[in-house]
């Protein structure tokens, strides 16, 4: 112990090391014990001069070690008055480690504590942002009555803090404080709401927790924030996204109607035979209404969907949930990859994984049925890991898969471990009750068993034997008399009791057998388990009263030896049994019944999972672990029968929508005429408008924190693109053009649509294409060359829409499961971001098209995916200026080997943001970029969608340049996925095979992947292929092989994209093009898109 007293104190330095030194040798000299506990208080004594040091060098290092040995469970609360005192240390890394140390011992030294609260009042205002944040940890530390109003303005002042860090710890101390005086909730609940509306993801999962420690039954203070906690669920911190959706679980099932209405009228129709014509009418007008999903439920689906890939368990597991309680039975099948995937983990989380897949295999065996192997023991797995599979193997079993099973069993059963060895064989005896057609099988299987030399094995399996010859004994007579010679050998208690109550409830079928076994178990009746006694006694009884004249003897000496046995058990037995069986003057009226209580015919037991009655709990929580309501548990409510109106969750994306518009009212009601005709106006006006207004909120979310805007920055976008010179030409046409429509009745809302979008968009772009230097046409020539062609092109383009339309319909998308059939034509256009292009101008594109490439290479329009969003520049970074980017899918006006990318500028400061402009660009070699024209200024709360063009040279290459305001530049790149670089072609099957037959070889690439179930569809491989990448689809006459057309911005190269499904699961992937290096990463990027379910 000196040496090490030594070490310690020479790395301090210093003569010190040496005094103490000759001080803990001299100690250890006297006195063993003593020098052990001298040592100790001069390592302390060391530390605290190190704190009383004026160096701040030396006062670090004594932190330094104090939190290190804190770390190490070591306990450091003697040095509370030394550390206390460096609490207004103006060394901000010393200031850290003193809050950090007094976090933990604050609650245990409160007197010393409150001395310095005035420090940690002033700590608040500190520029800081870790120590104001610590300051408040600190002193929500203090659980001290009298401070609690202190604690709470230091809350309110920290929730209203411009750090997300700070707000994040006041939300933390919210729970605290409610734990340490709940009077204060009503303050408390006001701050949570506040916090609610914060659109940092920092503080998301934190304030939710507070939420629910608080008050999870205030459900009215979600309902605005509903949509930004789904859209900004993604990028929360793992911990606040379990709570958040835990949370968001409950929400649904009281906001939303069931959506497994569906699958409850199937049952009903059994019972309409039986029923009057007006009952059935009632019930066949309550089927055709179809179940159709509130946006805002798919919204909350669809966004906790990637979650799935999360690589921490917990997030795995509560997404899991969520979908197993909320979601549609047909879509919770994609869970069950992602929980087999978490098998891998450690044995904990092992455990409480198979404890939630063992319950919803009850229910849908389906689900993991796929997926049987994974649930095979393994011989490194500890008991509980074991038992657990068994159980879920016993779940999924079936006609099918049960041969294969029983093998396994078979080898399960010769473990060494004797508790699973035990745990197997009921599991057989389980299937047998199952699935009739193995009984035989297990029975016999079973009865070999009893050979067994392992005492347990054989006492398992005689206890299993006797459940199932209940089911059928008849038959099975010579097994009970293999079983009674056991009695001889086996000595486990409830082994010789089954096989006893068998004899006894069988003894008629064994008339021979019976009484023998009698006289062997009336010589062993005292040495017997208080169990076999009871059966001694039964057996007794039901031979007395079936073979009375060989047995009356012997049930007599038994009944006397029970009747002083120590147990009064089977004291209370015996003269039960007695006054029954014996008849004499005191029996009663139930000694004539004797024989039709004991030989009954009983019931054959059912052999249920354990797991069968714990659905009732939410999957993943305590109470479901334990199977017993825990403390704080909060069921899940029942599905209402009618949904609470959803127009609550609206009110929020409407105010964000006025306050982020930079354009007015004016500017804000011409798209509201494009998209919706006045009959629709006037008739469904209120129904459209928030249904339109909830799909809109639900989609713009998606893409980043400020996506919100996305709504009202689409119409400013074409008009930032175009010049100001050509804004007043686009008024007047847009005036003109109102008129022909309001003396246009005959038109449906969708044509107007189309005429509008025309006429507007036509003339922004070609005055943008006027202003652009890479467009070396003249105007008149463009003009002349289009009216050439507008007539052939209009058809074409409309019967491009109508596809596309109908195409879409089919599409198994998410987002297209929220549209009924009435507001498909008006909430399409308002879910996306306003194209840079219309399909007019597309037309006058195609006749221009002037690239060497065959004539079958028309662009056509590209299928409707949802845009995703990039953050360009966080307004962290930005310094309040938020910067986010999407690739249109459309041919780019400023330049025809360029790439469209719409970027929009969001001013999330108090203040105006002037001259936004782009400064240098450092591109690679042949790289080229058409930037958008400088902005002079963004309000407050503003933003706007300007265009850019970028040349990639049909490369994934980043393009970097910054993004400049009047006082800063911003360092920021744009790098394209790989499926952006193209653009969609039209063109027919003949044409496709022809150019594939000239792009072979080298030139094609494939691959053969197994496809995920769900995957099989047409549909779903349309999505998954369109979502990765901008292609048109090329009619096929073969159901089994989808083909995909496009071609690369840049070259105008082919890429044909070939699906084949196979027979079983796989498919073959085929990319044929000359860009072999794009073909092969659009290969590598398709491959697990489709694999995946």
């Amino acid at each position: 112990m000196s040496s090490n007293s030594f070490a310690y104190n020479e790395n301090s330095g210093g003569g010190e090391a040496t005094e103490l030194g000759q001080d803990a040798t001299s100690a250890i000299s006297n006195s063993g014990a003593l020098g052990l506990f001298s040592s100790d208080l001069k390592k302390n004594e060391d530390l605290k001069q190190m704190l009383e040091s004026n160096k701040d060098s030396a006062k670090l290092d004594a932190m330094k070690r104090i939190v290190g040995m804190i770390a190490k469970g070591k306990n450091a609360s003697e040095l509370f008055p030394a550390v206390v005192k460096n609490v207004a240390s103006k060394n901000i890394e010393i200031k850290k480690l003193v809050y950090v140390y007094l976090v933990r011992y604050a609650e245990e030294q409160q007197d010393l504590a409150l001395l310095s609260i005035s420090t940690f009042q002033r700590a608040l205002k500190d520029p800081n942002q870790l120590i104001r944040a610590s300051a408040l940890r600190v002193l929500s530390s203090i659980r001290v009555p009298i401070i609690v109003p202190i604690m709470m303005l230091a809350i309110k002042e920290a929730s209203a803090d411009l750090s997300p860090y700070v707000r994040k710890n006041a939300a933390h101390a919210i729970q605290k404080l409610y734990s340490l005086d709940p009077e204060q909730k009503e303050m408390l609940i006001e701050v949570i709401e506040k916090l609610l509306k914060d659109k940092s993801t920092l503080v998301a999962g934190s304030v939710v927790m507070a939420f629910e420690e608080v008050c999870p039954d205030r459900i009215d203070l979600i309902h605005k924030n509903y949509r930004k906690l789904c859209n900004l669920l993604v990028d929360v911190e793992e911990w606040g996204q379990v709570v958040i959706i835990h949370m968001l679980t409950r929400y649904a099932r009281t906001q939303f109607v069931s959506p497994w209405k569906e699958d409850d009228g199937l049952e009903d129709n059994e019972k309409n035979f039986y029923e009057s014509d007006e009952e059935q009418k009632e019930k066949a007008d309550k089927r055709k209404k179809p179940y159709t999903m509130d946006p805002d439920h798919r919204l909350l689906i669809r966004n906790t969907k990637p979650l799935l890939q999360s690589r921490n368990a917990a997030v795995v597991m509560a997404v899991a949930q969520l979908y197993w309680h909320i979601s549609p039975k047909s879509e919770a099948g994609i869970i069950s990859k992602s929980l087999v995937r978490l098998l891998r983990s450690s044995r904990e989380v092992q455990y409480i994984v198979l404890q939630n897949i063992a319950t919803m295999s009850i229910q849908r065996k389906g689900m993991f049925e796929p997926y049987l192997k994974s649930f095979y023991v393994r011989s490194t797995d500890p008991t509980m890991i074991k038992t657990l599979k068994l159980e879920i193997l016993t779940n999924l079993a079936n006609e099918a898969n049960i041969s294969t099973l029983l093998r396994e069993f078979q080898t399960y059963v010769k473990s060494q471990d004797k508790q699973f060895a035990a745990a197997t064989i009921q599991t057989i005896g389980r299937c047998a009750t199952n699935i009739l057609e193995v009984t035989d099988t297990c029975l016999n299987g079973l009865v070999c068993l009893l050979s067994n030399k392992d005492e347990i094995v054989v006492a398992e399996s005689v206890v299993v034997i006797k459940k199932l010859l209940q089911m059928q004994p008849a038959q099975h007579g010579e097994i009970i008399k293999h079983m009674a010679k056991l009695l001889d050998s086996i000595t486990v208690p409830v082994a010789r009791a089954s096989i006893l109550w068998l004899i006894g409830e069988n003894c008629e079928r064994v008339p021979i057998i019976a009484p023998d076994v009698l006289r062997k178990m009336a010589k062993s009746f005292t040495n017997e388990d208080d169990l076999v006694k009871l059966q001694i006694l039964n057996l007794g009884a039901k031979l007395y009263l079936t073979n009375s004249k060989q047995t009356k003897l012997l049930t007599q000496y038994i009944l006397n030896l029970g009747k002083y046995d120590q147990n009064y058990d089977i004291r209370d037995r015996t003269r039960f049994i007695r006054q029954l069986i014996v008849p004499n003057e005191k029996s009663g009226a139930l000694s004539k019944y004797a024989k039709k209580i004991f030989l009954a015919q009983k019931p054959a037991p059912l052999l249920e999972s354990p797991f069968k009655d714990r659905d009732h709990f939410q999957l993943g929580t305590l109470s479901h672990t334990l199977n017993t309501k825990a403390t704080g548990y909060m069921e899940l409510s029942n599905w209402p029968e009618v949904a609470p109106d959803p127009s609550v969750r609206n009110v929020e994306v409407i105010e964000l929508a006025k306050e982020w518009t930079p354009s007015g009212k004016a500017k804000k009601e011409k798209p509201a005429k494009k998209f919706y005709s006045e009959s629709e106006e006037e008739e469904d006006s209120s129904d459209s408008s928030s249904d339109s207004e909830s799909e809109s909120g639900s989609e713009s979310g998606e893409q980043g924190e400020e996506g919100d805007s996305e709504d009202s920055s689409e119409d400013s976008s074409s008009e930032s693109e175009s010049g100001s010179e050509s804004e007043v030409e686009n008024k007047r046409k847009a005036k003109r053009n109102s008129k022909t429509k309001g003396r246009d009745d005959s038109e449906d809302g969708e044509m107007e649509n189309e005429k509008s979008e025309t006429s507007g968009s036509s003339s922004g772009e070609s005055s943008s294409i006027e202003d652009s230097s890479s467009e070396s046409e003249s105007k008149s020539e463009s003009e002349s060359k289009s009216r050439k062609v507008t007539k052939e092109k209009e058809t074409k383009i409309k019967q491009d829409r109508n596809l596309v339309t109908k195409d879409v319909s089919l599409l198994d998308l998410d987002d297209l499961k929220l549209l009924d059939d009435k507001l498909n034509p008006v909430s399409v256009p308002i879910a996306r971001p306003t194209p840079a292009l219309s399909p007019s101008l597309i037309a006058d594109l195609e006749g221009l098209n002037l690239s060497t490439s065959s004539s079958i290479i028309n662009v056509s329009t590209p299928v409707f995916v949802p845009m995703k969003t990039h953050v360009l520049l966080h307004r962290m970074s930005g310094k309040g200026l938020a910067a986010h980017y999407f690739f249109s899918r459309q041919p780019c006006i400023l330049g025809d080997k360029m790439v469209s990318v719409q970027i929009t500028l969001s001013n999330t400061t108090d203040r105006k943001i002037e001259n936004i402009h782009i400064g240098e660009k450092k591109l690679p070699a042949g790289m080229e970029m058409h930037v958008f024209n400088p902005i002079e200024s963004l309000e407050p709360e503003g933003s706007i969608t300007v265009s850019m063009g970028i040349d990639f040279c049909d490369s994934t290459q980043t393009a970097s340049f910054q993004l400049c305001t009047k006082d800063d530049c911003f360092n920021v790149n744009i790098q394209p996925p790989v499926g952006e670089l193209l653009l969609p072609v039209a063109m027919s099957e003949k044409d496709f095979k022809k150019e594939q037959g000239m792009l072979t070889g080298m030139n094609e690439t494939s691959t053969v992947i197994i496809l995920a179930p769900q995957n099989f569809t047409s549909s779903v491989i349309l999505q998954k292929i369109v979502n990765v990448a901008n292609v048109g689809v090329v009619p096929s006459g073969q159901d089994n092989i989808h083909r995909f057309a496009a071609k690369t911005v840049h070259s105008g190269s082919l890429m044909l994209v070939t699906v084949e499904l196979k027979e079983g699961s796989t498919a073959q992937l085929i990319i044929n093009t000359e860009k072999t290096v794009i073909g092969s990463v659009l290969l590598r990027e398709l491959k697990p898109v489709l694999s995946q379910g």
